[in-house]
């Protein structure tokens, strides 16, 4: 499918992308709420989640195909899944939804630009600037104060951002996005289900936790995924990527709203610096060198 290249994007698109983004910024939500009052641990909530995003879409994969599964892609994005899914869920038992959501983030994209840098794509000045604007806006969330986010739940995010990135690069060649979506989240199902056998001491989960956990596998994750996948069809790579800068201020203001969480001085600060720092590279990134 040739890339959009429109100057403008049409009204279905834009509530097609406004819609994918609140499941995202709905996972650190409901990781929170779950995972926060003890309602379930951090291993199960993790296993329950995946199983129930691959249910779902897998239902989703047989019920619009009629011809032969598609392939199996390769281990290296289940691994990169399983490494995102498993930090994610135990970051969460130290960080508030909003920070989670701005660290994940953040790591993300400094992730995928340094592997442009690696791989030959040139930066302009300004976009060297906006990278170093967002990597001191993580700097300084995370640096010693009295509303710094734990320590180790910020180095278990920064984890998951970095596995996210990988999945997100390895991804970039699947032909059918939604299938290999599916695959990835099948090969992951045993590798977190190990995980909370490992932990079966200290397992905990009420109906609460698991219903949390069924609907952010099952709704944040596996629908999440359908409806961001038929925005990208009237989305360029650079407007994709711009749009997810809301995901974290949808995240703490979730947080705000159903968690009572609160919105700190340091968050916003911090948001606005890493952001805007993203939005600039995002905007100046120039072609690969050749």
């Amino acid at each position: 499918m040739t890339a959009p290249t429109r100057d403008t994007v049409s009204p279905r698109t834009l509530a097609l992308t406004a819609l994918a983004l609140i499941p995202f910024a709905a996972n650190s939500v409901l990781t929170r709420l779950a995972i926060a009052p003890g309602d379930i641990d951090a291993a199960t909530f993790a296993s329950v989640r995946i199983a129930a995003g691959a249910l779902t879409l897998w239902a989703i994969v047989l019920a619009t195909r009629s011809g032969p599964l598609p392939p199996r892609p390769d281990w290296r994005m289940a691994l990169a899944l399983f490494g995102y899914v498993a930090a994610f869920s135990f970051a969460y038992v130290w960080l508030e939804a909003g920070t989670g959501a701005l660290i994940l983030f953040g790591s993300v994209q400094l992730t995928m630009f340094a592997v442009a840098l690696v791989e030959g794509e040139r930066f302009s000045p300004l976009a060297w600037a906006g990278l170093a604007a967002a990597f001191g806006g993580l700097v300084y969330l995370v640096s010693p104060g009295l509303s710094a986010p734990d320590p180790f739940g910020a180095v278990l995010m920064t984890i998951a951002g970095i596995s996210w990135g990988f999945y997100s690069l390895y991804g970039r060649t699947a032909g059918d996005p939604l299938a290999a979506t599916a695959w990835n989240f099948l090969l992951c199902t045993p590798l977190v289900i190990a995980v909370s056998l490992l932990s079966w001491g200290d397992m905990t989960a009420n109906i609460r936790g698991l219903a949390l956990a069924v609907v952010s596998g099952a709704v944040a994750s596996g629908l999440g995924y359908v409806i961001w996948y038929a925005a990208l069809r009237g989305l360029t790579a650079g407007r994709a990527a711009v749009a997810q800068l809301a995901v974290p201020a949808i995240a703490a203001i979730g947080g705000a709203l159903f968690i009572a969480e609160p919105v700190t001085l340091r968050l916003i600060l911090a948001s606005a610096i890493t952001l805007g720092g993203v939005a600039i590279v995002l905007t100046q990134r120039a072609p690969r060198s050749g």
